[in-house]
Parts: structure tokens; C-alpha cells; sequence
């Protein structure tokens, strides 16, 4: 591979790309006429389609968190870091990106709390502040949504590229092509279903990867080997910045304006995402903060152990005759971890990071495309264009923005990959222009005092002061010379970064303590409203009985001691878990300057491997279990239509009312 020729031939990427996104479209589509015909779920209601009629378990909800949430960066740019910077990156990776996700359990809370019947977050701004605040918010929102968006295109274009020699453009509209598929079918809970396949194996893949490195594998096959060859990498290229050059501390200069970076530019991206909110709409309101805070953690352990693993394993087998010469832009495209796996196992390596690559673009291609289906549908169409649209209007609308985005998705990647910009510096500047609302968005949902014109204010503030502390500082430290490679450097992103948050957020708190708004949440609590009793008897001919039940079932889990007993939880799990993680694990070790020796390695990645395996049984065996009911249910049906063909399908009865 010291050519950079590619390992596999380019059938196998258009197979992969081709092959499996059409396979998992047909297995989706199978598995939405099975839950239509046995559960009485059908995806045919728009609440059904954009929200699962807000039933979902909080196993399921996790699965889909931590789907939607691997990324084509959390496997690529993770460990890029971790080539670059050593143990640090995967921690400040992990910790960086999983402390939003358990904070935004309060989130959580909060909508069920004060807006328990939204379809997006952006109903609730639209309610709260008026229709100014709504564009304003609403740029932020579908802004989150394009660049994430074009990360997951970019990484998963270059991979493929890399690896086959698959066309980039090719790539950037064949992978969203059969996720748009399933989900057009689908809708939310084929989301889930398929979240859920996807992460399944992906945890295989990634044990595959851990055992191969560190048990198996004749390059490596062990701690003390991976530590001999990171030490003596350290020798022929010590790291700058790190404790004498090495590979193997948390002290890390450029670690840690990374994670800095990556906590502010992440809190963006999930607290603007539809992706996120959208699972908090869809899950049961007495379990959304246990969903959260578990899917959190189980997704800390993706990135950690993943980059740990070929992020240490590219830098240990440079020079090694099968490791692909590795350039500055390809680490920036994230190929040390194509790279490492295609060294180590081959072909077989080279497939293997491929379809765990194509599965977690896809599963978080599908979160992105449902949300902003939603947000098009919801506050676009439905706001503006046609108020009393009807339920087949907007079903129909909701169809053709899934669709719409995909083709999108595929432009976005084509433009970013022929201007230059990689998912690296994608991943680095999102917080720069995205960061400013994050404060706002947190105090609309949760915060009665919050002002509406300090916080678009301060959303539109921190935006510009952000752009021009990141234009100026790049300006100041390369000579007033202005292109993609200066603009993407470290210092520079964290001077936009820090000033877009640190601006909104001061704006936004400094106007509400002054000038203090008294919101009740009466207008957010009723949006969207389900019928009364009177009503609800006269829908019912129309409804599926287990579609009926959940929403009564919903309406008993709002009651308001029990949610704000939860947001309490929420708040106080959620904080602590990261100060642990941001704090009080990683700020001791940085500052101790220690350069671990084999046994302080072998603690590191045999605590990884541990948290993995519990990571893997709460997010693939426990939504199995919490399932029970529902996979008997579809069980018995089948099996009455294998002996009598018609007699299992789900009869919607029609409930007797009282004389």
C-alpha cells in the first residue's frame, strides 16, 4: 500500500454502496410491513411517520442515539486524532461529544414537561417568541442540519475513494440514495429499526478491530508490542505538544485545544439538531431521561475504543510495507483508520471498515433526512405555505422533503469535496457558525425568565463576533494569508468557536437577568394538543386501537411532579457525569505529565474494552428485552398466518362507548 493504490477493486465499492444500502431498503421495507400488519403501527399516519406516536422505549431511543450519533467522523476524524495526538484524542473525542448528548437529557425533560406534544424544536420558538425568532432560530437549525450533513457525505465519499477507487461523485449520491428509500416508507420508527440494526454491527466490527490489534494480529498482537511501537514512533517524530514527544499521555497541547473545540462545536450540533429532539419526541415522556443518559454513555465507547484501536494502530505501523503513506490531507480527510485496518487485515480488514463506515453514514444520513423532513414539512409548510394542511397533505409533503434532502445531501458533498474542504475542517468549523444559539435554544425550552430579543440578539452577535474572531485570528498568526489550510488550523478554530458560544450565551443571560420575560409555557404546553375525550371517541374508527392506547397511555406519563422529578434527575446526572468526564479524569492526568509504560496502557484499553461490552448489552440486547411483549405479538401473528393465511393479522377494533 506504500503506492496508495487502492485495496480493494472499485466493484466492491459500488457493492457495498449499491448493494447493501438496497439490501438494508428491502429489509426495512419488510420490517415496516410486518410492524403495519402485526402491530398496527402504520407508518401511513404522519405522527406515526415523523414521531413513532411518541412510544418508542427508552433501549430503542438509546440505539437510535448512539446511530445517529456515529457519524462518519466519529469512526474517521476520532481517529485521526488519536494518529495525530496520541491517547489524549480518543478521550478528548469520546468526553468532548458524549457530555451534549447526557445534558441534553434535561432537554428532554423540558419538552415533555412544556411542550409534550411538538413536532420540532422549532414549534416551540414559533410558540414562545413569534416568527421573528422562528427564521432567525430556524437558519440555525437547517444550517446544523447542512453541515452535518456534509461531513457524513465527505467522510464516507473519501473512505469509499480510498479504500476502491469508487468516483467521488459517484459516492456522494449513490450512499443516500437507498436510506432515502426506507425512510420514505418508514418513516421514524424505520428509523429506529434500522438505527438498531446498524449499531448491532457495528459493535461486532469494532470487537473485531479491538481483538485483531491487540490479541491476534501478527504486526501487532499485543499491549507491550503496541507500546514498543508507539514509543519508538515518538522517537523518529515526536509529537509537538506532547509530554517528550510521546504517543502515550494525556498531556497533549494540541489534545486539548481539541477538545475544547470539540465540546463547543458538538453542543451545537446537538442541541440544533432535529435528529436529537425528534428522539425525545418519539420516546415514552417516563423514560426519555433514562434513554439519554444511556445512550450517552454507550456511545463514549464507539469513538474511545474505536480510535484507541486503528488511530494508535496507523501511527505504530508507519513504515510498515502494507501501511499507505499517510499526507497531511488524508489524515485531514480521515484515512488513518482505512489505512491501518487495510495494513492489519488486508482485504478483509479494508471490507470490514468499509461497511462499518457505510452503516454509521447511513444510519445518521436517515436521522438527518427524517429531521429535516420535519422542520420542511412542519415549519415550513404547515406555518407558512399551508396552515390547514390535512393529514394526507402533510404525509405527502413529509415524502417528498425526505427525498428532496437526499438529492441535497448529494450536491453538498459534491460542492465541498471540488472547493476542498474536508470533513476535518468541517468537523472543527461547525461550532464557529453554529455555536451562538446553543445558549438561547437551552433557555427557550427550559428557562420562563428568558428574553426574546437578548436571545436573537445574542444568537446573531456570537455568530458574527465568532466568524470575525476566527477570520482575524487566522489573519494575525499566517500573514494575513487567508485559504483552507491556514483558516483550519487549531488556535484559529478555537478563537471562533469560543466567541461565538461565549458571545451568545453572555448576551442571552446578561438581556433575561436584566430585562427578565415572565412565560408561562401555557402556548408551548398547548401545541399541537390531542382532541378531548368527546372528540378522541369520535376518531376512533380511524385510529389503530395500539395506536390509541399509546396516546393514553402518554397523556398519564405527563403528569408534571413526575417529569420535573425527572428533569431533577436529568440535571443532576448529567453534571456530574461531566465534570467527571471533562474535569476531574482528564485535567489531574494532563497536568501530571506521565508517559504511561505498558501496564498504564493495558489499564487504558482493557478499561475501554469493558465499558464497550456494556455499551454493546444496553444498546443490542436490552431494547431485545424491553421488546418482549411486542416481538410475541408479532410472533403469534405470523405463525397463525403460516397455518391459516389471513387469521394473524392485527384487527383494529373499534371500542364500544357506554350507553
Amino acid at each position: 500500500m506504500s503506492t496508495n493504490v487502492p485495496v480493494l477493486p472499485q466493484g466492491a465499492g459500488y457493492g457495498v454502496v449499491v448493494g447493501i444500502g438496497l439490501f438494508f431498503s428491502a429489509f426495512m421495507l419488510c420490517l415496516t410491513a410486518i410492524q403495519s400488519r402485526y402491530t398496527g403501527f402504520s407508518p401511513k399516519s404522519s405522527e406515526e411517520f415523523n414521531s413513532a406516536s411518541r412510544s418508542v422505549k427508552p433501549g430503542l431511543i438509546a440505539s437510535g442515539i448512539v446511530s445517529a450519533w456515529t457519524w462518519a467522523a466519529t469512526l474517521l476524524q476520532s481517529s485521526a486524532v488519536a494518529y495525530r495526538d496520541g491517547i489524549s484524542g480518543p478521550w478528548w473525542y469520546g468526553a468532548g461529544a458524549t457530555v451534549q448528548v447526557l445534558l441534553f437529557a434535561q432537554l428532554a425533560a423540558k419538552l415533555k414537561l412544556n411542550a409534550p406534544h411538538a413536532h420540532t424544536w422549532l414549534e416551540i420558538v414559533a410558540a414562545r417568541w413569534g416568527t421573528v425568532a422562528h427564521l432567525v432560530f430556524m437558519f440555525f437549525g437547517l444550517a446544523t442540519n447542512i453541515i452535518v450533513s456534509s461531513m457524513l457525505i465527505l467522510g464516507g465519499s473519501a473512505t469509499v475513494s480510498s479504500l476502491t477507487g469508487m468516483h467521488t461523485i459517484a459516492a456522494c449520491f449513490l450512499i443516500p440514495l437507498g436510506v432515502a428509500i426506507y425512510v420514505v416508507v418508514g418513516g421514524m420508527r424505520a428509523t429506529l429499526l434500522c438505527d438498531y440494526t446498524h449499531t448491532t454491527v457495528l459493535f461486532a466490527i469494532i470487537f473485531v478491530f479491538v481483538f485483531t490489534v491487540y490479541v491476534t494480529s501478527p504486526k501487532i498482537g499485543s499491549f507491550g508490542a503496541m507500546h514498543e511501537l508507539l514509543t519508538r514512533a515518538a522517537e523518529e517524530n515526536p509529537v509537538a505538544g506532547n509530554a517528550h514527544g510521546s504517543y502515550i499521555t494525556m498531556r497533549s497541547k494540541n489534545g486539548l485545544i481539541f477538545g475544547v473545540i470539540n465540546v463547543i462545536g458538538n453542543f451545537a450540533t446537538v442541541f440544533q439538531d432535529q435528529a436529537y429532539w425528534q428522539r425525545a419526541i418519539a420516546s415514552r415522556p417516563a423514560t426519555c431521561v433514562k434513554a439519554y443518559l444511556l445512550g450517552g454513555l454507550a456511545w463514549f465507547a464507539i469513538p474511545f475504543m474505536f480510535s484507541t484501536t486503528l488511530g494508535l494502530a496507523a501511527v505504530a505501523l508507519r513504515g510498515d510495507p502494507d501501511m499507505m503513506i499517510l499526507t497531511p490531507a488524508d489524515v485531514s480527510a480521515g484515512l488513518p483508520a482505512s489505512a491501518a485496518a487495510a495494513a492489519i487485515l488486508g482485504k478483509s480488514g479494508a471490507a470490514a471498515l468499509l461497511i462499518v463506515l457505510f452503516l454509521a453514514v447511513t444510519s445518521a444520513t436517515s436521522a438527518e433526512l427524517i429531521a429535516v423532513s420535519s422542520i420542511l414539512t412542519y415549519d415550513v409548510y404547515k406555518k407558512y405555505i399551508n396552515p390547514q394542511a390535512t393529514e394526507a397533505q402533510i404525509l405527502k409533503v413529509s415524502h417528498a422533503m425526505v427525498a428532496l434532502f437526499a438529492i441535497v445531501m448529494g450536491l453538498l458533498g459534491l460542492i465541498f469535496f471540488y472547493i476542498g474542504i474536508s470533513m476535518g475542517w468541517l468537523y472543527e468549523f461547525m461550532g464557529v457558525v453554529l455555536g451562538s444559539a446553543v445558549v438561547p435554544i437551552a433557555m427557550c425550552v427550559t428557562w420562563r425568565k428568558a428574553n426574546k430579543w437578548g436571545s436573537i440578539g445574542g444568537a446573531i452577535a456570537g455568530f458574527c463576533c465568532g466568524v470575525i474572531a476566527w477570520l482575524v485570528t487566522t489573519a494575525t498568526l499566517n500573514n494575513n494569508v487567508l485559504n483552507v489550510t491556514t483558516t483550519g488550523g487549531d488556535l484559529e478554530m478555537l478563537a471562533g468557536n469560543l466567541a461565538s458560544i461565549g458571545v451568545g450565551g453572555i448576551v442571552t443571560m446578561v438581556t433575561s437577568y436584566v430585562w427578565p420575560e415572565d412565560f408561562t409555557f401555557e402556548a408551548t404546553r398547548a401545541l399541537n394538543s390531542p382532541p378531548t375525550c368527546g372528540e378522541r371517541r369520535h376518531e376512533m374508527t380511524l385510529e389503530p386501537v395500539s395506536a390509541e392506547a399509546a396516546a393514553i397511555e402518554e397523556e398519564k406519563e405527563l403528569d408534571p411532579v413526575a417529569l420535573t422529578k425527572s428533569f431533577n434527575i436529568a440535571a443532576w446526572a448529567s453534571v456530574i457525569l461531566t465534570l467527571v468526564m471533562l474535569i476531574i479524569i482528564p485535567l489531574p492526568l494532563f497536568f501530571a505529565q506521565t508517559i504511561y509504560g505498558v501496564r498504564g496502557l493495558t489499564a487504558w484499553v482493557v478499561i475501554g474494552m469493558i465499558w464497550t461490552f456494556c455499551s454493546a448489552i444496553s444498546v443490542v440486547l436490552y431494547p431485545l428485552y424491553e421488546s418482549r411483549a411486542a416481538l410475541r405479538l408479532i410472533s403469534r401473528g405470523m405463525i397463525k398466518d403460516v397455518f391459516a393465511r389471513g387469521s394473524g393479522k392485527f384487527i383494529h377494533h373499534t371500542p364500544t362507548t357506554s350507553a
